[in-house]
């Protein structure tokens, strides 16, 4: 008698830590503190600056359309083209040295800036050195696409280019197919590139101030991972039924030898 009352606390004791809890899946938890459910929101991410292996799309702009239209993609309206594809081929790649080669201007070093900036740095020099004001020069300069990558426990890992200019942490997981049963949310890392390589962020998604977090909006070029908990590797299930059952066969099996080797 005692044996199997040994095997009922062990079980038991199983099951309550092999279980994944609701609280572990809940997202954006407020804290002991909050009072209503006002929750302060980054209003706007950091403005992005251009990076090696960015492909920019500039598109020049003026009264006299002929005149610009070396600036511009010969097969811009082919509607065949994809979008990442047209951006490969059409898109003003920046190299290594952070430089893009643009038409008559040639070699422009454009690390650092953000599209904004980069926008009137082109139109100065156009005016400088092909145009004259009357030109009405309008340049537009965007990034082709948001490009991330989503691994780890994820219904759909792998790499994604949304035409968006703003993207945050959910929305992205969101398009990968949501986080896993088993996927750890309290630390989702973000692996973002800086011009002096890569550094790695940590966001928990289960509190409410993570959209406070610098790292809440993504950036081009992300990647994001999300961690199994301790519970996948332990292989007892998910839900707490599938934790039960596989634990039942398990003592099952145990107690049956237990009690052939007792009549031996």
């Amino acid at each position: 008698m005692k044996k199997f009352f040994l095997i009922f606390i062990i079980l038991i004791n199983v099951v309550l830590v092999s279980c994944i809890s609701t609280k572990e899946l809940i997202y954006i938890q407020p804290t002991e503190e909050a009072t209503d459910s006002t929750l302060v929101v980054q209003e706007l991410p950091t403005p992005y600056r251009i990076q090696i292996h960015d492909i920019l799309n500039i598109r020049v702009k003026a009264l006299d359309q002929e005149s610009v239209r070396i600036f511009n993609p010969v097969g811009e309206q082919d509607l065949n083209a994809g979008g990442e594809e047209r951006a490969y081929f059409d898109g003003f790649s920046v190299d290594i040295h952070g430089n893009i080669r643009v038409p008559i201007l040639g070699y422009i070093n454009v690390l650092g800036y953000t599209t904004e900036e980069l926008e009137k740095l082109i139109e100065k020099r156009l005016l400088e050195e092909q145009f004259k004001a009357t030109a009405n020069l309008f340049v537009s300069v965007k990034l082709t696409g948001l490009r991330y990558t989503v691994n780890g426990e994820v219904g759909s890992p792998g790499s994604r280019t949304l035409y968006q200019n703003k993207l945050n942490i959910f929305e992205a997981i969101a398009n990968a197919g949501e986080i896993a049963t088993v996927g750890d949310r309290k630390d989702v890392m973000i692996i973002r590139q800086y011009p002096q390589g890569q550094k790695v962020h940590h966001l928990n998604l289960l509190e409410a101030n993570v959209m406070q977090s610098p790292y809440y909006y993504i950036q081009p070029n992300d990647i994001i991972y999300v961690k199994p908990l301790k519970q996948k590797s332990w292989g007892t299930g998910t839900t707490g039924r599938e934790t039960i059952t596989t634990i039942v066969a398990s003592l099952t099996f145990i107690t049956t030898t237990i009690l052939l080797i007792d009549r031996l």
